[in-house]
């Protein structure tokens, strides 16, 4: 799968950039997958359905076809710290027929990221602690010698990532 990692702090534009790059590589002609990492835990089937009460019944793998979506729940297992996601190899079947796949999310990951950050938010910068961050997409001046994009320009974010997934 050819994934790149969109990082960055709480309100620091992750969600705006994924759905702005979406449509920027849609419109170039690729399929493009995307997939949201969340630290929080929170239920992903409702309660008291039909699919939630065969999960907590026993099945391993429950499934929910519908005329509009589709959907597949599974239980994961635990990783070791510093170790890729192995949730990922999972996804893969799914997003075999896309050209790129965005990832909201996950900073622990061993897979390339990009770091959106703003600095009037007060945070520091992610890449100044973690591994694998390969520019910084922000307007602002960085205290580090990282790539960097504006983040007013998309299409060079869209090139970024374009490049980054063929290496």
């Amino acid at each position: 799968m050819n994934r790149i990692h969109v990082i960055g702090g709480k309100n620091h534009g992750k969600t705006t950039l994924v759905g702005e790059l979406l449509v920027e590589l849609r419109a170039r002609g690729l399929r493009v997958g995307a997939i949201k990492h969340t630290h929080h835990h929170h239920e992903l089937d409702t309660p008291g359905k039909d699919s939630h009460r065969h999960r907590e019944s026993g099945a391993s793998v429950v499934g929910i076809l519908s005329p509009g979506m589709n959907a597949v729940f599974w239980s994961n297992g635990r990783y070791g710290e510093g170790d890729d996601d192995p949730r990922y190899d999972s996804f893969a079947p799914m997003f075999a027929e896309c050209d790129i796949v965005l990832v909201e999310g996950d900073s622990q990951t061993a897979a390339p990221k990009l770091e959106v950050w703003r600095s009037e938010l007060g945070t520091p910068l992610l890449a100044n602690r973690i591994t694998g961050v390969r520019c910084v997409v922000t307007n602002d001046p960085l205290d580090r010698a990282l790539p960097q994009l504006p983040r007013s320009d998309v299409s060079a974010v869209a090139e970024f990532v374009l490049h980054t997934v063929k290496d």
